[in-house]
């Protein structure tokens, strides 16, 4: 058996934003993952925390196509491979080419992601000799699962993460797979394989995703007391009362709303948006603590404005609304929308020149201030 993780194991909760992603690598030591590799969040804490995060691992993290402007690998190896019932398994790792837009450039430094596809293709015929079997074990969107498939043959299976939903079935092309679970600790999977080592592929597969149910399964006591001790470094700070919601909240498109409403009154701005990929959990029916927007908001992105005419507003932002194309309108988002405004808002050139206070900060206040949402 081989226990694999396809990135992000830091960020999206309170432990991991306040200290930098270091706690989760603790806790995953005590997982017994066999491989990992990086995800794009692993540079939410800034470039330099990752040397931190390969030094605190006690297991190998392997990515083939992050590397700086000299071509140097931030990660200690590509690839790592390992005997497992005499069978040897090549394991490479690799991170989505898409990452200049899933981050800032500021937390990504010198750092880029090499073209997916080439650079597998590279570093599985220098393992071809030196194994029966190749994975990937990658930190990759759908499309970048399917061109895998489709364009490097060497590869018998991919181990993928990056994409928050699992896949119901594997994906299979010529008899090798793919295979995903769901985002946030909720599923492990279970791929069985029968190996043709002469042909050095998969001869027949099966898979099974299991369901990680915390109400059902006693946690194991070294990782639990761990957990414990972090939580109680944080509680203070998270656990206190902020306001009370009459309804639950989904988180999608209902705190998006919530959030822009936040961002709009905290800063005297006409317009708001939030990109959806940074809303990260719903609101519960009932009191509301600071930890829910936490929660909902794990990222430390500041909340910037900018002033723009009616006509240079976005589809994204003016949708829905009447707006004026002659008259001046101040717009509020985050910073990562600003750095990312192709991505989230189908756009260039907006400028932000205004920064204000983070995100977070400001949702807690407003919801503080508002006392109870309907």
């Amino acid at each position: 058996c081989l226990l694999l993780n396809g990135g992000d194991l830091v960020q999206g909760s309170p432990v991991s934003t306040i200290y930098r992603g270091l706690p989760i690598y603790d806790i995953a030591n005590l997982l017994g993952l066999d491989v990992s590799t990086l995800g794009n969040h692993e540079f939410d804490y800034g470039w330099r925390q990752i040397p931190e995060f390969l030094r605190r691992a006690r297991f190998p993290v392997v990515s083939a196509n992050v590397v700086d402007q000299r071509g140097r690998l931030m990660a200690p190896a590509a690839y790592t491979i390992r005997t497992v019932n005499g069978i040897r398994v090549a394991l490479i790792g690799a991170l989505t080419a898409d990452l200049p837009h899933l981050s800032m450039p500021d937390l990504l430094g010198p750092w880029r992601a090499l073209a997916l596809v080439e650079t597998v293709r590279r570093y599985a015929a220098e393992v071809r000799d030196r194994s029966d079997l190749i994975v990937l074990v990658a930190h990759i969107s759908a499309a970048e699962e399917d061109q895998v498939l489709a364009q490097v043959p060497e590869v018998a299976v991919v181990v993928s993460g990056h994409v928050h939903r699992g896949l119901v079935s594997p994906k299979a092309v010529d008899g090798r797979v793919a295979v995903r679970v769901r985002a946030y600790g909720e599923e492990f999977g279970r791929l069985d394989l029968q190996v043709d080592v002469a042909k050095k592929a998969v001869s027949s597969f099966s898979w099974k995703r299991i369901d990680v149910d915390a109400g059902a399964l006693a946690p194991a006591e070294d990782v639990a007391r761990l957990v414990t001790l972090w939580e109680a470094k944080v509680s203070k700070v998270v656990d206190v009362p902020i306001g009370e919601a009459r309804r639950e909240f989904p988180a999608r498109p209902d705190v998006k709303m919530l959030m822009e409403r936040a961002m709009m009154e905290r800063m005297g701005a006409d317009l708001a948006f939030m990109n959806e990929g940074g809303v990260r959990d719903f609101l519960p029916k009932g009191r509301l603590l600071a930890r829910h927007a936490w929660n909902v908001m794990p990222f430390d992105n500041r909340i910037v404005v900018g002033k723009f005419k009616g006509s240079q507003l976005p589809a994204a932002v003016t949708a829905g609304r009447s707006i004026d194309p002659q008259r001046e309108y101040t717009l509020a988002v985050n910073d990562f929308t600003a750095a990312n405004q192709k991505a989230e808002l189908g756009c260039e050139g907006l400028v932000f020149p205004v920064t204000g206070p983070l995100q977070r900060d400001a949702f807690i206040e407003w919801i503080k201030k508002k006392k109870v949402l309907e």
